[in-house]
């Protein structure tokens, strides 16, 4: 009898308990609080958008991104292509179609957790920016300023930028590098473990520096950009856009280019210097980039003023934007396609924060 006792008042009590946190559940769910896990799923999705937009926008302009990084780090005294046609034309007459792609993989292995990295961090920054910002002014109802979206931009780039350095680094050795190359990387991370043990670990984060500088006007005015052109079409609904819809993809994609254009044009010097001192310490690096020439001097940078000093000293000012026009090209399309695709993705598999909220 009194083991039925116990039995009937341990299942009272399961039962009260299950009943509690049902009605916490139901309360938290009332307020707009997510559950542990669904909050867990919820920032997998938004990783994986962010991965699958990275991929899907480099891939598209592969052959604009090798080319604009052999154009950053090309011999002076040895040009062989000018030019975007021509440059694309010497890489399929030399290498072949897949020429045009080298160095993706290396590329997309470190986009993907980049790129999943700076949307979801984005996002984060903005939720923390939104709400320090919102406790300040006491105005719970305040949105975002373009200024506030730069910030957090900024901090998604270089979280995401500091996290897949490594990557970036040996990929654009290995974009380079060509099939006559007097030493070969064989993929990733072959170069990763080949960098290390012939340079050190400090090898893997050359060109850190002016990554960090270039990267806070790059992605934030990426973010800041397509973010307030897309709020000031919401609000004003020039063009004929309609009073109660949201903006279509072609819109979308005109933010985004927008915001790629100018953002790379104000970084772009920086990304040279960073690619130039990537190259430091790089015993072939001389033959590949530097060609046969005797009289060039070695890759030899001692930090990123004396790499500035460098390369506008020996080859004048015009050399910071060495490579813009295939960059151009690559990245309008480049930024639009990512932004749209993590946007289609992210409603694909349902995960209700957005990029604007």
């Amino acid at each position: 009898m009194a083991t039925e006792d116990a039995v009937a008042k341990s299942t009272g009590e399961s039962a009260v308990t299950t009943i509690v946190n049902l009605a916490e559940e139901a309360k938290l769910a009332r307020e707009g609080v997510k559950a542990p896990g669904h909050a867990i799923l919820s920032i997998c999705k938004s990783l994986v958008a962010g991965g699958v937009a990275g991929g899907i926008s480099r891939t598209a302009v592969a052959p604009l991104e090798r080319l604009k990084i052999l154009l950053q780090v090309q011999n002076p005294q040895n040009i062989k292509y000018n030019g975007t046609i021509s440059g694309l034309k010497y890489i399929w007459r030399t290498e072949g179609f897949r020429g045009l792609f080298k160095g993706n993989g290396t590329n997309c292995a470190r986009i993907v957790p980049n790129s999943a990295v700076k949307f979801f961090s984005y996002e984060q920054a903005c939720s923390g920016i939104m709400w320090l910002y919102r406790n300040q002014t006491d105005n719970q109802d305040a949105q975002l300023t373009p200024v506030l979206r730069l910030g957090a931009g900024a901090c998604a780039g270089i979280i995401a930028m500091s996290c897949t350095y490594p990557m970036d680094m040996v990929r654009g050795r290995i974009t380079v590098q060509t099939e006559k190359s007097p030493h070969q990387y064989r993929g990733m991370f072959h170069a990763l473990g080949t960098v290390y043990r012939q340079e050190g670990f400090r090898a893997l984060y050359k060109g850190w520096l002016p990554s960090v500088i270039g990267v806070i006007p790059y992605v934030g005015l990426n973010f800041a950009v397509y973010e307030s052109l897309k709020e000031w079409l919401l609000v004003s609904k020039p063009f004929g856009l309609d009073e109660d819809k949201d903006l279509g993809v072609i819109t979308k994609l005109a933010c985004g280019a927008a915001a790629g254009t100018v953002g790379q044009t104000v970084a772009y010097p920086l990304d040279v210097i960073r690619r130039r001192m990537q190259m430091v310490g790089w015993k072939d690096a001389s033959s590949i980039v530097r060609g046969n020439s005797s009289i060039q001097s070695p890759l030899e940078y001692s930090g990123m003023v004396d790499a500035f000093r460098k390369t506008v000293r020996n080859e004048g000012f015009g050399a910071l934007y060495k490579g813009l026009v295939p960059n151009s090209v690559k990245v309008v399309p480049s930024i639009a396609i990512a932004f749209v695709s993590y946007e289609v993705v992210k409603d694909i598999l349902g995960v209700e924060m957005r990029i604007s909220d």
